[in-house]
């Protein structure tokens, strides 16, 4: 929309569709009538605290299956009279029960629960399908790195330490590198099972057992989170959920999100030296006033909207495991943001995927900068000179290369004057290349691949 406030629901609203569906106030609304209809169900037929033993169940799933727009307009109506949005809920459904000639359960809605019994599961809820997709993201994401390890894990490339040239690796080895660090986020946030409270309004069973003394509420309420909700059943709050699971994927997207932007601005980087070059798109525009740039603005997209996740996300994670004695309403107005970081999150790795998909390698560039820097070759060359006992092997490599270039001749030189190193094994100094000097890096991708 051109009148968005937000860029999520305006520029970036095609990438972040999937999340509004989830996130949007339609969508807690949604959740929070599945969540009150499965409660009554459970307490009907489950817990049989009322005999109605003729319960048309189809007519209560209906009410949370067909709940659509409208449905979520009617209630906010309500919200305007209550001025509050989980009773707004209660009263949607008691109506809807009059409707549906079921009046006679319509008391039983919302039985012995405080609000956040339905928000904290609703949540809950949210943020399990929210991790589904940001995992789903991630390990496209990784995919697509481990194809660019493959396709160029046999290409030297000339390293860069402090922004200095440095001790050569491979193209592949370097995308393995983050391949592997986002696995291991996506990995958590995949295995991390999502928290849920249903006991009262300071998270002991208070009005249950009052009237129900006979039955053990701790057991049911558990038995409820984990077999209607699919949910983890959490114990010990107070009326709130502590919200350690929200910390939990929050705080692993975090590590994920900065592991991307490191990626984000090493391809920047790269692409600024030439090593890789962007495909051309017909039409497009680099610059307003130089027709000639291409820029690498897909990763400083992600970049950018990655920062706002982690911004979002570092608030989220502390905010929300915090509560004034039983309870304030500061963690729900912060709740709603949630949807928000998912949606960041999610343009940061799609922008970092596009930033991806248009890149190919340079190999003319990145061959000259190993052919040019032949004072990579002082780290193999002192060592070696260690093992044989040379004397002062570091700072004879140093005088030589320190902040000059060489070329082949000026090494070829230097091993003819060593004295000790054996001539079999100078004659491999001689041969050895920038290009050839790359240790493991191909094996590391290799190992990568067999582990996963």
């Amino acid at each position: 929309m051109i009148n968005a406030l937000t860029a999520l629901d305006g520029r970036y609203a095609r990438l972040t569709t999937e999340l509004a569906d989830v996130f949007s106030e339609y969508g807690l609304i949604k959740h929070r009538v599945f969540v009150e209809i499965e409660w009554l169900k459970f307490i009907l037929v489950d817990l049989k605290l009322a005999p109605f033993d003729d319960l048309n169940i189809e007519k209560l799933d209906n009410i949370a299956q067909t709940f659509d727009l409208e449905d979520a307009r009617k209630v906010k109506e309500i919200e305007k009279e209550t001025n509050h949005d989980v009773k707004a809920v209660e009263y949607f459904i008691k109506d809807q029960l009059d409707l549906l000639g079921l009046s006679d359960i319509k008391e039983w809605v919302h039985f012995a629960c405080t609000s956040d019994d339905i928000n904290n599961t609703s949540y809950a809820l949210m943020l399990k399908k929210g991790k589904e997709i940001a995992v789903a993201l991630l390990r496209q994401f990784i995919t697509d790195l481990e194809l660019k390890a493959l396709q160029y894990k046999s290409i030297p490339m000339m390293s860069r330490t402090h922004g200095q040239p440095a001790t050569p690796t491979t193209v592949g080895k370097e995308f393995i590198n983050f391949a592997w660090r986002i696995l291991q986020e996506a990995d958590i946030i995949d295995q991390n099972k999502v928290q849920a409270k249903i006991n009262g309004a300071t998270g002991n069973y208070n009005a249950h057992y009052f009237v129900y003394p006979e039955i053990n509420w701790i057991e049911a309420s558990q038995r409820f989170i984990s077999t209607r909700l699919k949910l983890e059943p959490i114990l010990f709050t107070t009326q709130v959920n502590p919200n350690h699971s929200i910390a939990f994927v929050l705080h692993a997207m975090i590590r994920a999100a900065a592991t991307i932007i490191d990626l984000d601005r090493d391809m920047w980087g790269y692409i600024s030296l030439g090593y890789f070059k962007q495909r051309v798109k017909k039409g497009e525009v680099g610059s307003s006033t130089m027709p000639h740039k291409v820029n690498p603005i897909d990763f400083e997209n992600s970049e950018g909207n990655m920062g706002i996740a982690i911004s979002m996300m570092e608030h989220l994670c502390v905010k929300l495991q915090k509560s004034r004695f039983q309870r304030d309403l500061s963690d729900s107005t912060v709740l709603r943001s949630l949807g928000s970081a998912f949606g960041y999150f999610a343009i940061g790795v799609k922008n970092a995927l596009k930033g991806l998909s248009k890149v190919e390698l340079n190999n003319e560039v990145i061959q000259k900068d190993l052919d040019d820097n032949q004072e990579l070759l002082a780290e193999p060359f002192q060592t070696a000179m260690r093992v044989f006992g040379e004397d002062n092997p570091y700072e004879r490599l140093k005088e030589l290369t320190r902040g000059q270039k060489i070329n082949k001749k000026d090494l070829e030189k230097f091993v003819d004057g060593l004295e000790k190193v054996p001539a079999d094994f100078k004659k491999r100094m001689k041969q050895l290349t920038p290009e050839t000097y790359v240790g493991l890096a191909q094996n590391l991708v290799d190992i990568y691949f067999k582990k996963k």
